[in-house]
């Protein structure tokens, strides 16, 4: 059997939708569908079971027998809005939450592949898996580092595997339901339709308009990342997640009006709400990721804003 946590959110869904494809039979989704509207990333995937997040837990530390039968548990259940402030509730949910899945699987060898962010980043100039460059500008980006240094301090055996995952910009098909913390190639997209124009912001920390730079990387490659670990169960660790090229803004929008035949750039005021909370420039270092085998290839803006509104259009 095969967890996935947040199954039923932007990145599970579209990982549940990849296992079922490569033949998996018990492919068990857990989220929390307090927002209803999520069903929908799921509706057309033929899932064993769904768990609430909660149950799944009880199930989880309660169940030897449950945690035994386990092939892999990917955790991709957070609180990943970076507007929210809320630090008792991030905590809990994104922290503590993450800890009481790990011990179970260490005890029984069940290997967990989560998902950490390039948010632990911050406001660095380097992005590679060093504390020095660790400068998280949100209470999300500091809920997730905690549990990644939680992690690096284990002495894993081989037969455990826990692998996190820092993921940078992800796109892709199913990400609808996140509302304003859907990626800018689903706003530019719903713009474009609806305005005939994409709405970047201002330059800004130096970067001219819509010229701030972000590893913007394709769901498909994060899913395939998370499988290539699934088939290397001697590999541990906390690794980045992205293209390893930075591209703009203006990059994504210019995709998006080139598929749509046509369309403007507007730009507007930077958000002074955003002021010193922002991240203008990521690129992931991806030495770590290859020093251990890893040999995923990752599109470029060009070519997966292509596929994206090519499934959505599908």
């Amino acid at each position: 059997m095969y967890i996935v946590t947040g199954g039923a959110g932007f990145i599970g869904s579209n990982l549940t939708r990849r296992l079922l494809e490569r033949g998996a039979e018990n492919v068990v989704v857990v989220d929390d569908l307090q927002d209803g509207h999520k069903f929908r990333n799921i509706a057309d995937l033929a899932i064993a079971d769904y768990l609430d997040k909660d149950d799944f837990l009880k199930r989880v530390t309660g169940d030897a027998n449950f945690v035994k039968n386990l092939k892999a548990i990917l955790h991709q259940g957070a609180c990943s809005a970076t507007t929210e402030w809320d630090g008792r509730y991030m905590m809990h949910n994104n922290f503590s939450y993450s800890k009481a899945l790990l011990h179970p699987c260490l005890e029984h060898n069940v290997p967990l592949i989560y998902a950490s962010t390039a948010a632990v980043y911050g406001g660095a100039q380097q992005f590679a898996e060093h504390p020095a460059n660790e400068l998280p500008l949100n209470v999300y980006g500091y809920s997730k580092l905690l549990f990644d240094r939680y992690v690096l301090r284990l002495q894993l055996s081989p037969d455990q595997q826990v692998v996190g995952l820092r993921y940078f910009n992800v796109y892709g098909p199913r990400e609808q339901h996140k509302g304003p913390m859907a990626s800018v190639a689903w706003h530019f997209n719903r713009q474009l339709q609806e305005d005939g124009e994409v709405r970047l912001f201002e330059g800004c920390d130096g970067y001219d308009d819509g010229e701030q730079r972000r590893d913007f990387v394709y769901v498909d490659d994060v899913c395939d990342v998370n499988l290539w670990f699934l088939e290397h169960r001697d590999s541990s660790g906390v690794f980045n997640t992205g293209t390893g090229k930075a591209q703009s803004f203006n990059d994504i929008a210019n995709a998006v009006i080139e598929w749509h035949g046509g369309g403007r750039i507007r730009y507007i005021p930077f958000p002074d709400h955003l002021k010193g909370a922002y991240q203008s420039f990521t690129e992931a270092d991806l030495g770590e990721l290859r020093k251990v085998g890893c040999d995923v290839s990752f599109r470029p803006v060009a070519d997966g804003v292509r596929a994206y509104l090519d499934t959505l259009k599908s």
